[in-house]
Protein backbone atom coordinates (compact mmCIF):
# COMPACT_ATOMS: atom_id res chain seq x y z
CA UNK A 1 0.00 0.00 0.00
CA UNK A 2 1.71 3.32 -1.04
CA UNK A 3 1.14 6.65 1.06
CA UNK A 4 -1.61 9.08 0.58
CA UNK A 5 -0.23 11.55 -2.38
CA UNK A 6 1.24 15.34 -0.39
CA UNK A 7 0.87 18.17 -2.05
CA UNK A 8 2.93 21.35 -1.44
CA UNK A 9 1.28 24.49 -2.27
CA UNK A 10 2.06 28.30 -1.66
CA UNK A 11 0.21 29.32 1.42
CA UNK A 12 -2.83 31.69 0.59
CA UNK A 13 -5.08 33.66 2.57
CA UNK A 14 -7.88 30.60 2.36
CA UNK A 15 -5.64 28.52 4.52
CA UNK A 16 -5.89 30.31 7.33
CA UNK A 17 -8.83 29.50 8.74
CA UNK A 18 -8.05 25.63 8.05
CA UNK A 19 -4.79 25.96 10.31
CA UNK A 20 -5.95 27.78 13.01
CA UNK A 21 -7.33 25.16 15.30
CA UNK A 22 -4.66 23.24 14.73
CA UNK A 23 -2.22 26.43 15.72
CA UNK A 24 -4.19 26.86 19.13
CA UNK A 25 -4.07 22.65 19.50
CA UNK A 26 -0.27 22.52 18.97
CA UNK A 27 1.32 25.75 19.72
CA UNK A 28 -0.64 26.98 22.71
CA UNK A 29 0.97 30.52 24.50
CA UNK A 30 3.09 30.37 21.22
CA UNK A 31 0.20 30.20 19.02
CA UNK A 32 0.02 33.01 15.88
CA UNK A 33 -3.15 34.67 15.48
CA UNK A 34 -5.33 34.30 11.82
CA UNK A 35 -4.62 38.23 11.49
CA UNK A 36 -0.92 37.85 12.20
CA UNK A 37 -1.04 35.32 9.80
CA UNK A 38 -2.36 37.57 7.24
CA UNK A 39 0.35 40.44 7.78
CA UNK A 40 3.02 37.84 7.15
CA UNK A 41 1.38 36.71 4.04
CA UNK A 42 1.21 40.10 2.84
CA UNK A 43 4.81 40.86 3.12
CA UNK A 44 5.47 38.66 0.03
CA UNK A 45 8.99 40.95 -0.04
CA UNK A 46 10.54 39.16 2.93
CA UNK A 47 8.80 35.75 3.77
CA UNK A 48 7.21 32.99 2.14
CA UNK A 49 4.65 30.53 3.19
CA UNK A 50 3.82 27.08 2.36
CA UNK A 51 1.01 24.50 3.37
CA UNK A 52 1.22 20.40 2.63
CA UNK A 53 -2.07 19.31 1.93
CA UNK A 54 -3.26 15.86 1.32
CA UNK A 55 -4.99 14.07 -1.70
CA UNK A 56 -8.44 15.94 -1.04
CA UNK A 57 -6.92 19.05 -0.27
CA UNK A 58 -7.24 18.69 3.26
CA UNK A 59 -4.41 20.55 5.42
CA UNK A 60 -1.68 18.27 6.70
CA UNK A 61 0.86 20.93 7.64
CA UNK A 62 2.30 24.68 6.73
CA UNK A 63 5.46 26.19 7.47
CA UNK A 64 7.03 29.88 6.79
CA UNK A 65 10.46 31.43 6.17
CA UNK A 66 11.63 35.05 6.38
CA UNK A 67 14.51 35.78 4.35
CA UNK A 68 16.84 39.47 5.06
CA UNK A 69 19.90 39.94 3.03
CA UNK A 70 21.93 36.64 2.46
CA UNK A 71 20.29 34.97 5.83
CA UNK A 72 16.87 33.16 6.52
CA UNK A 73 15.00 32.17 9.61
CA UNK A 74 12.47 29.63 9.87
CA UNK A 75 9.67 31.06 11.44
CA UNK A 76 7.16 27.99 11.43
CA UNK A 77 6.66 24.43 10.93
CA UNK A 78 3.31 22.68 11.80
CA UNK A 79 1.96 19.41 11.19
CA UNK A 80 -1.61 18.30 12.21
CA UNK A 81 -1.00 15.47 14.36
CA UNK A 82 -2.31 12.94 12.09
CA UNK A 83 -0.52 13.37 9.25
CA UNK A 84 3.07 13.09 11.38
CA UNK A 85 5.85 10.74 10.77
CA UNK A 86 5.01 10.94 7.14
CA UNK A 87 7.96 13.02 6.17
CA UNK A 88 5.67 16.00 5.83
CA UNK A 89 7.74 18.44 8.16
CA UNK A 90 11.33 17.64 5.97
CA UNK A 91 9.01 18.11 2.75
CA UNK A 92 7.63 21.83 4.21
CA UNK A 93 11.47 22.55 5.22
CA UNK A 94 12.76 21.08 1.88
CA UNK A 95 10.54 24.01 0.30
CA UNK A 96 11.50 26.60 2.61
CA UNK A 97 15.43 26.17 2.17
CA UNK A 98 14.45 26.11 -1.64
CA UNK A 99 13.17 29.44 -1.74
CA UNK A 100 15.61 30.45 0.76
CA UNK A 101 17.97 30.05 -1.43
CA UNK A 102 16.58 31.56 -4.58
CA UNK A 103 15.95 34.35 -2.52
CA UNK A 104 19.88 35.23 -2.04
CA UNK A 105 20.33 33.36 1.62
CA UNK A 106 23.27 31.65 2.58
CA UNK A 107 22.68 30.25 6.06
CA UNK A 108 19.69 29.46 7.53
CA UNK A 109 18.36 30.00 11.28
CA UNK A 110 16.01 28.31 13.89
CA UNK A 111 14.26 28.25 17.05
CA UNK A 112 12.85 25.24 18.87
CA UNK A 113 12.03 24.01 21.97
CA UNK A 114 14.71 22.12 24.13
CA UNK A 115 12.18 19.78 24.38
CA UNK A 116 11.09 18.67 21.31
CA UNK A 117 13.68 16.11 20.51
CA UNK A 118 11.58 15.02 17.74
CA UNK A 119 11.28 18.55 15.80
CA UNK A 120 15.45 18.93 16.67
CA UNK A 121 16.37 15.37 15.35
CA UNK A 122 14.75 16.44 11.81
CA UNK A 123 16.54 19.55 12.04
CA UNK A 124 19.90 17.47 12.16
CA UNK A 125 18.91 15.37 9.76
CA UNK A 126 18.48 18.06 7.58
CA UNK A 127 22.32 19.81 8.42
CA UNK A 128 21.87 22.09 11.09
CA UNK A 129 23.80 22.39 14.21
CA UNK A 130 22.77 23.81 17.51
CA UNK A 131 24.60 27.03 17.57
CA UNK A 132 23.03 28.26 21.12
CA UNK A 133 20.13 28.57 23.30
CA UNK A 134 17.70 31.49 24.14
CA UNK A 135 17.01 30.48 27.87
CA UNK A 136 13.41 31.60 28.45
CA UNK A 137 12.30 31.81 24.79
CA UNK A 138 8.66 30.04 25.11
CA UNK A 139 6.02 29.27 27.01
CA UNK A 140 5.93 32.76 28.74
CA UNK A 141 9.41 32.38 29.90
CA UNK A 142 9.32 28.92 30.86
CA UNK A 143 11.39 26.68 27.86
CA UNK A 144 14.66 27.40 26.41
CA UNK A 145 15.02 27.71 22.80
CA UNK A 146 17.78 25.65 20.86
CA UNK A 147 18.90 27.98 18.09
CA UNK A 148 20.09 25.75 15.34
CA UNK A 149 21.77 27.25 11.93
CA UNK A 150 22.91 25.43 8.54
CA UNK A 151 24.48 26.88 5.24
CA UNK A 152 22.38 26.86 2.07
Amino acid sequence: MTAPAVTVVAMNAAHIDALMPYERTMFGTEAWTAGGYRSELADTKRRHYLVAQGEQGELLGWAGVMVIADSAEILTVGVVPSARRRGIARQLLDGLLAEARWRGAVEAFLEVRVDNQAAQSLYVREGFAQVGVRPGYYDGGRVDAVVMRREL
